[in-house]
């Protein structure tokens, strides 16, 4: 992705199947999240050291894109949007439980060094394109996660004109889609590789 990453914005429960397997109600609205921008690092090639003292530690696979440009209110995501990677959003699930029965913010769960690493970047298809592809996660060789833009509850324009209209989106923002069913634990040693179709565009180890 740019070097460039001032703000890193996560789409929670964007997936219909991937609420229900969490036992979560389906929003009405786009539920947004932050991660710091140091959460965001390259993901091909690393080992990543994630906290595994602080119980169950689960992967979310996503499609992750980029701000080329600053958001103007009317502008559609072709025009925003000029690259795109993989990302996996790690996520402390027992912490998250326990703070989201306190109505605390997810911070704690979702924000902690290096939970938000990304594959190099490529060229964003175009939405009309977009849904021609799959994105798969693997696990230890295994193919844990599917996904595709046109399971998505809200649609990518959806997604940046609320994002745009609440919060701004400038050049370097990164947006986090949300994730499809499937998401699991993970522990040292695991093995990530992240397609987009056929095409590896990243692989990493748990430190």
């Amino acid at each position: 992705m740019c070097a460039l990453v001032n703000n890193v914005y996560c789409v929670g429960r964007n997936y219909q199947l991937h609420a229900a397997e969490l036992g979560n109600a389906v929003p009405d609205e786009p539920m947004i999240f932050l991660k710091p921008s140091h959460a965001a690092v390259p993901l091909e090639g690393s080992v990543l050291k994630l906290p595994q003292n602080r119980g169950s530690l689960h992967f979310e696979g996503e499609l992750v894109i980029q701000a080329g440009r600053d958001y103007t209110p009317g502008m559609k995501v072709d025009e925003l949007i000029d690259t795109m990677a993989l990302g996996i959003d790690f996520t402390l699930r027992d912490v998250q439980s326990v703070i989201k029965e306190k109505g605390h913010p997810w911070t704690a769960a979702k924000a902690f060094k290096s939970s938000a690493p990304l594959t190099p970047s490529i060229s964003f298809p175009g939405t009309d394109k977009l849904s021609d592809t799959d994105f798969t996660v693997r696990k230890n060789g295994e193919e844990v996660q599917r996904g595709n833009v046109r399971n998505m509850i809200f649609s990518l324009q959806e997604i940046i004109d609320y994002i745009g209209e609440h919060y701004g989106i400038g050049k370097g923002d990164l947006i986090f889609t949300g994730t499809p069913e499937g998401v699991g634990p993970t522990h040292s040693g695991d093995v990530f590789e992240l397609f987009w179709g056929e095409v590896r565009l990243g692989r990493c180890e748990i430190g």
